[in-house]
């Protein structure tokens, strides 16, 4: 897998899929330094045609491929091992689930673990169901946990029989089809599913930067008292950003590996400080039980509320975004784990994903979310009057870790955390986007290091244009969401493509 392609050979490289979504993205930049307004304007228009005329689209796909993976891991699929039938796995239990947990949910997983039970709290639709005590914190883990899961891991089985079982010399979203389109991968469709594919890639990387950086560039105010401004303040941390992710990635799968394990590390002991240190410890479990629990009661409800008489627009505004986010990451996470998961098989990719993936998640937004949430509703802070009145989540969540003991140290340990989480998250999707550049990559040959620092170096372009021209959160949830429509007709064609090529792998046809 660490095997360099030897020199730099411009016949080997995809000057098509490399250039023309860049081209887009670098357009799309310009029009953004150039227009916000109206830029951000035209966004919002297009958010409001594919979240609600389309929404039950992503509802079916969402719930359809959770399905689809425990069919996939109980059944005889789940016994197919990925590489050679007695083949071990690559990396130990921890090292592979610290590289699928950090590169498949960045920095966002820390924004949002402090300040989603906020956003669901000034909800309308909280107080149709019930009270913020009740439901502000069920909706975290729902959005974060098995259906967004269930893309990864369902892709990721279907990349690793196409890699280490099939052996395809063609890394690309296209070649996933192949079972389906047959001679057609190589033609236009392919072209146009690999497209997608790349343009979703960098949307969802502009995404995942533009919402959370700012959190980093509010801590620095608060800390250092710096007074440039948020903005570039953000710009700067995206550029040091890049400067780390670009060094590991270069290091090949050891440095990711390493980083994986050290955000863990920083991770966890975060939580633990902050369950410990935090006085709520007591409230925080007991209400995250009692979330979860409520959870998995009414799930298929959850699954499927589309709001059809729009009375608050929230499914609108959040599970249907939620599902677009999860589909556009699904261009470079699943390919990432495909990847790392050699000498597992099926049953243990999927579950093993969801004891680490969701097992992890679920456990920060308990802890970090219940915090906050604890001393709202036990009346000691209270945080939703200032929220409500500046809309602020980075001034809420300053303000939050402010009520801690320690609360400086608990601000640089945030900070850190997300610069990890942020570096093996890039690391994965510029790893995914090199591979993308080549025609063919032969088993265990990866992209030459000239290709990889083109493409670190491409993923921050439209991430600081969203910063730039101050698009709002809906505007640049607005990007996920166009750019997962195609996609989740793609991840369809993917999972039935490896249930045809499984079936006939099992049958006795090895080629």
């Amino acid at each position: 897998m660490n095997k360099e392609v030897k020199g730099f050979d411009r016949k080997k490289v995809d000057w098509f899929i490399t250039i023309v979504p860049v081209l887009i993205i670098v357009g799309l930049a310009i029009v953004f330094f150039a227009f916000p307004e109206q830029a951000n304007s035209v966004l919002g228009q297009v958010r409001f045609f594919f979240s609600d005329t389309f929404g039950v689209y992503y509802l079916i796909i969402g719930l359809g491929i959770l399905i689809a993976s425990f069919y996939l891991a109980f059944s005889k699929f789940g016994e197919i091992r990925l590489g050679k039938p007695k083949e071990n796995p690559q990396y130990s239990f921890f090292a592979w689930g610290s590289m699928m947990f950090t590169c498949g949910l960045a920095a966002d997983i820390l924004f949002y673990s402090f300040s989603e039970w906020a956003m669901y709290a000034t909800s309308p639709y909280i107080a149709e169901l019930g009270s913020v005590q009740e439901w502000a914190g069920v909706f975290p883990l729902f959005h974060w946990s098995f259906i967004p899961w269930s893309f990864y891991l369902v892709l990721a089985v279907a990349f690793g029989f196409m890699l280490h079982v099939r052996n395809r010399s063609k890394q690309k979203y296209s070649e996933a089809c192949r079972p389906i389109l047959g001679k057609h991968t190589d033609g236009i469709p392919g072209r146009i599913i690999d497209l997608l594919a790349v343009f979703a890639l960098l949307a969802g990387t502009a995404t995942t930067f533009s919402v959370a950086t700012p959190l980093m560039a509010a801590i620095i105010e608060n800390l250092f008292h710096i007074t440039i401004g948020r903005i570039a303040i953000t710009i700067i941390i995206i550029l040091l950003t890049c400067c780390v992710y670009t060094y590991t990635l270069l290091k090949g799968f050891k440095g990711i590996s390493f980083l994986a394990k050290a955000c863990i590390y920083l991770f966890f002991g975060l939580l633990i400080l902050v369950l410990i240190i935090g006085g709520q410890a007591g409230y925080t479990i007991e209400t995250g039980f009692e979330s979860f629990g409520r959870m998995i009661q009414n799930f298929i409800g959850l699954s499927t509320y589309s709001d059809p008489l729009r009375t608050t627009n929230f499914a609108q505004d959040w599970t249907i975004y939620y599902w677009a986010y999860w589909m556009v990451w699904c261009v470079a996470v699943p390919f990432f784990i495909g990847n790392i998961s050699r000498g597992r098989t099926v049953k243990q990719v999927i579950l093993g994903g969801y004891i680490f993936g969701v097992g992890s998640t679920i456990v920060s937004f308990v802890v970090l979310g219940n915090y906050g949430m604890g001393l709202q509703t036990e009346g000691i802070t209270d945080f939703l009057t200032q929220y409500e009145a500046t809309g602020d989540l980075y001034g809420l969540i300053i303000d939050i870790i402010n009520t801690m003991p320690a609360a400086p140290v608990i601000m640089v340990i945030v900070m850190l955390t997300m610069i990890a989480f942020y570096a093996t998250s890039f690391d994965a999707i510029a790893y995914t986007a090199s591979c993308y550049s080549y025609k063919k990559l032969e088993d265990g040959e990866k992209p030459h290091k000239l290709i990889e620092l083109l493409w670190c170096v491409l993923l921050i372009i439209l991430p600081i244009a969203l910063v730039f021209s101050e698009s709002s959160m809906s505007n640049i949830q607005t990007v996920s969401i166009i750019s997962a429509f195609p996609i989740a007709f793609v991840m369809v064609i993917i999972i039935a493509g490896f249930i045809k090529d499984a079936k006939k792998y099992m049958n006795g046809d090895k080629e």
